[in-house]
């Protein structure tokens, strides 16, 4: 086992409440809104903002954001991380709105190895509707699953990927599935993956106007809203461990083109901490 007193964990976290572009009606870049990122060292930042809005386009009427990092003082644990993303009142084109959406992700660096247990718990939709219908969501907080044994890549686990794997099946099986999105969801392939995309929400479900996908919503006149989008990505591959591990979720990312045209995340954490040697 690795000499654990030598060794050094540096952190990497960031929480983000909004961020975009938009093109239509108006050319407006959506600067970075109640955003903290952690310092490598460790710490604690938190920032809490009142109302937002963007003209009619896109408004909130509170948001905060908190990164923390530290040696974990229970025995046999390394070094935790959190992250955390809050947006209030949320409307958009009076099409979609929220009460709120917490984003929110922790991890567990282990003492010897490099693969963290990651934990998605506080991750939620309260009250989110299209068009002032209610969507019933599933979530999957449990994609990822236990961290795989002997540092193992997640990227490459079995149980992990037979659960992205179904997720991808229900939508490719979904009618009228666009092309780019079967593109775009389509299976990875080959023995080491090194980056995969999938959702913490599994089915959205509710009498608001358009057609689900999973855990995206393709809706007529404003565009499609991706959920609780999920990316992690393994790198610096050593005899097939990844010293890497990044993890980036997206509770809400909006794809719009027609009553408004352009791209917004809303509550984006990212979470990619390393140990050295």
């Amino acid at each position: 086992m690795a000499n654990t007193n030598k060794r050094e964990h540096l952190y990497h976290a960031e929480a983000v409440a909004l961020s975009g572009h938009l093109h239509l009606p108006l050319l407006q870049e959506i600067k970075p809104q109640t955003s903290v990122k952690l310092h490598e060292k460790g710490g604690y930042v938190s920032q809490h903002s009142g109302s937002y809005r963007l003209e009619g386009i896109l408004s909130y009427k509170a948001a905060y954001a908190q990164v923390a990092g530290n040696r974990d003082p229970k025995r046999g644990h390394g070094w935790s991380t959190l992250t955390t993303s809050v947006v209030e009142g949320i409307n958009v084109l009076e099409v979609v709105t929220a009460d709120r959406v917490v984003t929110q992700v922790s991890s567990d660096h282990p003492l010897a190895g490099y693969v963290p247990s990651i934990s998605f718990l506080g991750s939620r939709f309260e009250n989110l509707r299209i068009a002032g219908h209610p969507v019933d969501l599933e979530l999957a907080l449990d994609v990822l699953g236990p961290k795989p044994g002997s540092d193992f890549p997640y990227t490459s686990d079995a149980n992990f990927l037979k659960r992205v794997s179904d997720q991808l099946k229900r939508i490719g099986g979904c009618k009228n599935l666009p092309p780019e999105m079967l593109k775009r969801y389509k299976p990875g392939s080959g023995s080491q993956i090194e980056e995969i995309e999938c959702s913490i929400v599994k089915t959205a479900k509710g009498p608001f106007p358009g057609q689900p996908f999973g855990h995206v919503i393709e809706v007529p006149n404003f565009g499609r809203i991706y959920l609780g989008v999920l990316r992690i990505r393994q790198s610096d591959f050593v005899k097939n461990v990844p010293k890497k591990t990044l993890i980036d979720l997206t509770m809400i990312d909006l794809e719009m083109g027609c009553i408004g045209g352009g791209r917004a995340g809303i509550g984006n954490n990212i979470l990619n901490g390393g140990t050295v040697p």
